[in-house]
């Protein structure tokens, strides 16, 4: 039945590999705890009780409440596909309370490493540094996810309308607006790249060879740019992808038309940016209200 679950969401819910990669670590984690061969796993014979015990021996071996609450989900997430598909009569995680965590605020860069990360004064015109300079960019000024600026070909470059499609999550497409200037350096960008290296498949971002860019390699490129710029901790993808929503909130954007750019499903997934945007804004006041010294 795992195998069953995890073929729907992967194939009928069309969840990341990193996700269902999560969801199967899980489940096996929990048969595990059960002494139950995976393939012999039957969730008719699972009792609420058991899933506490499961929950307590987490806790007690240090496991952090993020992690524990990601798991719960995993069973919640699991029994609802196995009452959907009749596979079972009850469901055994309805009372199992997710632990309250305190998310953490988001990671972005400043203003000033990012001026810095984008300055071309000194930028070499090989391929290679163009092609990391322009995913730099396109990262900061689109807030896209990492897998889509993969996905992204040039027939999704809209130069007219000056405008990218990306897919996200679950295949949901999203039209996301560009600036001129983003134009010309992608034009630029694609004409160097022709003349480099070919792509059947006209991916917008290529190796040297031509073939598709990989998610561990874009990573790795952005990590090592904006290394030479911040000292921040984490040096991802996504924290251009919180950088860009951050900057857009603190310079008065509307949230719910930030959440259309991310790509968000829920208007509380965005809410988190707005956290830093209102410290951002205690700042501005406390510094120009005559009566906020």
């Amino acid at each position: 039945m795992i195998n069953e679950f995890l073929h729907y969401i992967q194939y009928e819910k069309n969840y990341s590999s990193h996700t269902v990669l999560s969801y199967r670590t899980d489940l096996l984690e929990f048969a595990d705890f059960l002494s139950i061969p995976s393939d012999k796993f039957n969730p008719l014979e699972i009792e609420p009780q058991q899933i506490q015990q499961w929950i307590l021996l987490l806790m007690n071996k240090g496991v952090k409440p993020r992690s524990i609450a990601r798991k719960i989900s995993t069973l919640k997430s699991f029994w609802r596909f196995l009452l959907k598909k009749n596979l079972a009569v009850k469901n055994p995680t309805l009372k199992i309370l997710l632990p309250k965590t305190n998310k953490p605020l988001p990671v972005f860069f400043k203003k000033k490493e990012m001026e810095n990360a984008l300055n071309e004064s000194f930028l070499p015109a090989d391929f290679e540094s163009q092609r990391n300079h322009l995913i730099i960019k396109v990262f900061y000024l689109t807030g896209i996810r990492l897998s889509e600026l993969i996905g992204i070909k040039d027939a999704d470059v809209n130069i007219a309308s000056e405008n990218i499609k990306v897919t996200g999550k679950r295949n949901k497409q999203r039209i996301i607006p560009i600036s001129n200037e983003l134009i010309v350096d992608i034009e630029k960008y694609i004409q160097l790249r022709d003349q480099t290296s070919g792509s059947e498949e006209q991916y917008l971002f290529v190796r040297k060879n031509g073939k598709k860019m990989y998610s561990k390699l874009v990573y790795s490129i952005v990590h090592d740019e904006m290394l030479q710029v911040s000292n921040s901790h984490k040096l991802s993808p996504h924290v251009l992808r919180h950088t860009f929503a951050t900057e857009m909130l603190n310079e008065g954007a509307d949230i719910n038309a930030v959440k259309e750019l991310l790509g968000h499903s829920s208007l509380a997934a965005t809410q988190v940016y707005t956290h830093t945007s209102f410290e951002e804004l205690y700042n501005i006041y406390k510094h120009a209200h005559p009566r906020a010294k």
